[in-house]
């Protein structure tokens, strides 16, 4: 009689090996069907489900490889036929195989549900107008606002400083020149979350370039005004040297 400590114990390699080869194999053809449907699908990432007579499988990818493959039997418990974690128990991946061929069949009956998503779909498309004329005209426009706004940069650089800005209202909205030396830093209307017809940046909508041309003039007019009285009060100042 023994004590049972001297009993043979059932080697469980090679039932592991034979599982990763099989999981391996699974992985890689899964990865395939992966890959077709984030082409399908559009994006790196993403998870579909396929339905079965037998359960469910919910497939997840991410940057064209799989992150899981889900069975879910309609008895008993999930199944993860591939995952990212640990493979599965091997009768589990057993049992998820056996439904497997049903899963691809659903994948490839999905892929085939979209061969003529495209048929109608015109193949020409009308013209697209140029938008290369109105920019032209705007952007002369815009040059004879930097002109004249240069020219009043100047005369501000010349008695106002080095920088600053001059400001004043047209019509109940602000306007604002900014320059530095004899240059336009920018031309803002509006305040500030107002458009900026002169900038360091890109040109204004030319909607918005139309709707305030008009008013430019007004406002070298004002600019001019504002110079002609601070011409008449330096003239009535009083200097006398000792």
């Amino acid at each position: 009689m023994t004590d049972g400590l001297e009993a043979d114990v059932e080697g469980a390699d090679e039932i592991a090996r034979q599982r990763d080869e099989l999981a391996a194999r699974v992985r890689t053809h899964a990865g395939r069907i992966a890959r077709e449907l984030a082409v399908l699908q559009g994006g790196d990432y993403g998870q579909k489900t396929f339905t079965t007579d037998a359960g469910s499988w919910t497939l997840k990818y991410e940057a064209g490889d799989v992150q899981y493959l889900r069975y879910e039997p309609q008895s008993g418990s999930e199944i993860y036929a591939v995952s990212s974690k640990q493979p599965p128990e091997p009768d589990a991946l057993e049992r998820a195989m056996t439904d497997y061929d049903a899963f691809v069949a659903a994948f490839n009956e999905y892929v085939r549900s979209f061969a003529d998503l495209f048929a109608d779909v015109p193949d020409e498309f009308p013209e697209v107008e140029s938008t290369a004329e109105l920019a032209a005209k705007r952007d002369r426009t815009l040059e004879r606002i930097r002109e004249v706004c240069t020219a009043m940069a100047g005369q501000l650089h010349r008695y106002d400083g080095d920088y600053g800005t001059y400001a004043t209202t047209i019509d109940g909205t602000r306007w604002e020149l900014k320059w530095d030396g004899d240059a336009v830093s920018y031309l803002r209307v509006g305040g500030e979350d107002g458009i900026y017809l002169l900038s360091q940046y890109g040109p204004p909508p030319a909607p918005e370039v139309r709707r305030l041309v008009e008013d430019v003039p007004a406002f070298v007019t004002a600019f001019n005004d504002h110079v002609r009285d601070l011409e008449a009060d330096l003239e009535t100042v009083d200097f006398e040297a000792n």
